[in-house]
Formats: C-alpha cells, sequence, structure tokens
C-alpha cells in the first residue's frame, strides 16, 4: 500500500544541473508506490519536521551536513546519500577531508556510488564507518545521458537551434576564483596590500599550500578562457559563441566580454544536456561536461594553455582525458576546424571506454535510478512496522520543527554571502507547477510510463509527487 510506504524527501541545490534527473528518481519511485517530496534544498531541510516518516536522499556528507543529518535520524528518517561531486574528484586525502565527515556518515544507512571509482574512493577512507553498505548504482544524471531517454530534451533542443543556430559551446569551471560572491572563493579578498588572504568557502578541507597553488592555475585558466571566447569569435564568423558558466560563477565578467562582441551569448538556462546535443563542439577546462559530452559522443576540446600536472591529473584528469587537449589557441583553432568540417568526431579509443565505465556506471541495463529505488525499497521493507509516534516523540518533533522555523526567519534576513536570497534564487531560480507537471509528463513518456501522477505544490519552492 502507499501509505505505508516513507516518502522519499529529495533536495535540489543546483536547478539546473540536479533537477531533471531528481524528477525523473521521483518518477521511477512512483512507478513502485512512493511519493517524493521535491524541491529547494535550504527550503525542504527547513521544513523536514513537517513531513512524516521518510527517507532522505542527501547529495554529500560534509560536516556542515551533520547537524541536518542528526535531526532527521531524530525524526525518525533514514538517510541515504550519494555525492554530487565524487565523478571528479580531488585526490583520495585532500577529497577525505574537504568531502567527507565520518561523523555525518555514521547517520546515513546507504552510499550511492556513481561508478567502482567513487566506490573505492569512499573504501579507502580510513574512518569510513564500518557496516555502511556502498551501492554502485551510477547516478540519474547519468541515466539522462543514455540513448533511450534523450528523447526527453527534444523540445529544448528544437527551441536551441532556432535561437541560436551553429554554435560553438564554451563552459566555464572558475567558480574557484570567481564565484558568485568573493567568500565563495578559494580566498577572501583582503582589505589591505599585503595582507595574508583567509581562506574562501572552496578552500575548506585543503591545506593552504594546495589552495594557493589551485587558485593560482585556476586564476591563470580564467585569464586565458576570459581571451579565448572573443577571440573565438573573430576566428569562425559563421558560428555563435554561447558561454555557459559554472552555476555558482559570477557571469558579470562574460558578460562584459559579450558586450564588445557581436556573436557571443551568456546563459545558464536548462540543463546543459541539451546544449550538449545541439553544438558543433565543446571547449572546457576540467569542467565535468567534459564527461557528459564524450557520453553523448559530442566533439570536446580541453584547452590548457596553462598546465599544472598536480591538478590537472590530480583533481580534472577524467575530463581533460575524455577530450581533445589543445596547449595553444592555435591548437584550438586547428582542432575546431577540423571537427566542423567532419574530419574529427570525439575523443575516442578503449582507454578511454574503460575509464568511463569504471567512473560512471549504469549506461545500460537498468537505470541508476531503478537501482536507487531498489534499495529504498528494501529499507521501507525493513521498517514497514513503524508506528504512530508517541507524546515524548510529538514534542521532540514540535521542539525541532520550532528551532528550525526560528532559522529559516533568521536566514531569511541574510543580504549577503551564501545564505542570502539572492544567492539562493540564483542557484534555485524555481519552477512553476505546470511546468513542473508537462517535465514530469514528458519523463514518463521517456520512460513509457502510463501511470497516472498527482502533482501537488507544497511551497512556492517545494513540490510532492505521488502515484
Amino acid at each position: 500500500m502507499v501509505g505505508t510506504k516513507p516518502t522519499l524527501v529529495i533536495p535540489v541545490e543546483n536547478q539546473v544541473r540536479e533537477l531533471d534527473p531528481k524528477l525523473l528518481l521521483a518518477c521511477v519511485a512512483a512507478r513502485r508506490g512512493f511519493s517524493s517530496v521535491i524541491g529547494s534544498r535550504r527550503e525542504l531541510e527547513l521544513r523536514i519536521a513537517s513531513f512524516s516518516r521518510s527517507v532522505y536522499l542527501s547529495k554529500s556528507m560534509t560536516v556542515r551536513s551533520l547537524l541536518m543529518f542528526y535531526l532527521a535520524r531524530k525524526l525518525g528518517h533514514d538517510v541515504v546519500t550519494w555525492d554530487e561531486e565524487a565523478l571528479v574528484h580531488l585526490p583520495p586525502e585532500m577529497y577525505f577531508s574537504r568531502r567527507l565527515s565520518s561523523a555525518a556518515m555514521r547517520q546515513v544507512s546507504h552510499l550511492f556510488a556513481w561508478g567502482e571509482d567513487n566506490a573505492e574512493l569512499w573504501r579507502q577512507y580510513p574512518a569510513l564507518p564500518s557496516g555502511t553498505p556502498i551501492h554502485v548504482t551510477g547516478n540519474p544524471r547519468g541515466d539522462l545521458l543514455r540513448p533511450d531517454l534523450l528523447s526527453f530534451y527534444a523540445r529544448e533542443v528544437e527551441d536551441i537551434c532556432s535561437r541560436y543556430g551553429e554554435f560553438i559551446l564554451v563552459n566555464t569551471n572558475f567558480n574557484h576564483v570567481n564565484a558568485f560572491y568573493a567568500g565563495l572563493n578559494l580566498f577572501k579578498p583582503v582589505k589591505a596590500p599585503g595582507q595574508r588572504p583567509e581562506f574562501g568557502r572552496a578552500a575548506r578541507g585543503m591545506t593552504r599550500a594546495y589552495a594557493e597553488g589551485l587558485r593560482d592555475h585556476k586564476q591563470a585558466i580564467f585569464d586565458h578562457f576570459q581571451h579565448l571566447i572573443p577571440d573565438l569569435e573573430q576566428a569562425f564568423p559563421d558560428y555563435t559563441i554561447v558561454v555557459r558558466p559554472h552555476p555558482t560563477e559570477n557571469q558579470e565578467p562574460y558578460r562584459k566580454i559579450a558586450a564588445g562582441c557581436e556573436r557571443v551569448q551568456v546563459t545558464n538556462e536548462g540543463n546543459v544536456v541539451p546544449w550538449l546535443l545541439t553544438t558543433r563542439a565543446l571547449v572546457h577546462n576540467g569542467c565535468t561536461t567534459g564527461v557528459e559530452a564524450y557520453v553523448l559522443r559530442v566533439p570536446a576540446i580541453s584547452y590548457r594553455a596553462t598546465v599544472n600536472e598536480e591538478y590537472d591529473c590530480g583533481f580534472y584528469r577524467l575530463p581533460n582525458l575524455l577530450s581533445h587537449q589543445c596547449f595553444s589557441f592555435e591548437e584550438v583553432c586547428l582542432t575546431l576546424r577540423r571537427i566542423l568540417a567532419g574530419e574529427l568526431g570525439p575523443a575516442d579509443g578503449d582507454e578511454r571506454q574503460a575509464l568511463v565505465v569504471r567512473h560512471l556506471a549504469a549506461q545500460d541495463g537498468p537505470l541508476a535510478c531503478e537501482k536507487i529505488v531498489d534499495v529504498i525499497e528494501a529499507i521501507a521493507a525493513g521498517s514497514a512496522e513503524a508506528l504512530r509516534p508517541g507524546l515524548g516523540a510529538r514534542l521532540s518533533r514540535w521542539s525541532i520543527g520550532s528551532g528550525l522555523g526560528l532559522a529559516r526567519w533568521i536566514i531569511s534576513r541574510f543580504q549577503a554571502g551564501h545564505l542570502s536570497p539572492e544567492f539562493q534564487r540564483h542557484r534555485y531560480p524555481g519552477i512553476r507547477l505546470e511546468e513542473l507537471r508537462a517535465r514530469l509528463s514528458r519523463l514518463q513518456d521517456v520512460l513509457g510510463d502510463r501511470g497516472e501522477l498527482k502533482v501537488e505544490q507544497v511551497t512556492d519552492v517545494i513540490f510532492r509527487i505521488s502515484p
């Protein structure tokens, strides 16, 4: 019975990257009789006390997740998680200190890995709680790269083609040095010349030496890309140059460049998949989009005018290896001309394919979403005897809910930084109920699912999806 199953709570932090894959997960869950609550991560966490027994699907397990996990467990929810950033990850020791908290992981019942590389990375973690199951399921983002699901983006593909025509896509990932707010960078701005800069949020878990080296490397690449964009426009007059910044980047430097050009467009609209399906070629450096382009068989170039093997091979190895690597602007132009002439396709070879298989599971066979819901069904079966909470539990729920309500009021007053309403709207601009229903309907079409869904708006940024 639907009523005996826990609700699946699915937080979304970066809407353009996460919403579509997580709607797919909600569709697959609904086919198995589960209801899902999906929406803004911050708002869902602040309202966690209002949900009945649930499975909370987190996207990370950092020290910042610890309080949320503790409260969720106190309220009777089960916590499961994947790491949204584990496909392209830092070297193990740095990754462990930055992305994992042993205390937070002790609150987690199941881990979902992108692929065997991700699973092996977690197994190496010295503080991995004993007995925590790691499921190599793949990730819902990988599902939407599969040929059998790509028709979901047919409408976006048609719209992009009609608006932009023939274009070259430039994807950037300079949020370490060009973040939406300066405090989100690796280092905060100094207030006086010669002052030693303090760590920004992006440096969490890094040594100072590693963070300084990464800052210098990323800044050098960022400088090269700011020259690359107008130079590409001049070198390829028959093509529009579409610049797609990282979801947490400051877009203003790119808009200034576009203002001095005729055929440069800057946009972060929608999921990246339809943009990859419509571009003639992708140019990036160390961006996860390079992995997605490889899976979609889209020609991709990694522009490496500045090289630092410690970071290029230790952090950005996967997307760089899956792309044609160019070390000068002249080499980029030569490679692009061959691609545009049809003489050169996507990067290829058995070694690259083996690399992708190791990193990204569920490229065929059952969807990653289906494998994840298999685990959730087992969780539900193991807790089917959940009883109506007693008075003590209800009082605890009330007190936690009151505390989170106060926190929500305080946070709403922030005017700057990562907690500000402006930054939250940037990461999660929201979606209308009608558009959400339309996207769910299209997902059901590609799944061949004829079941009826009930879609309700809980708040302006939270929705309930039920079978």
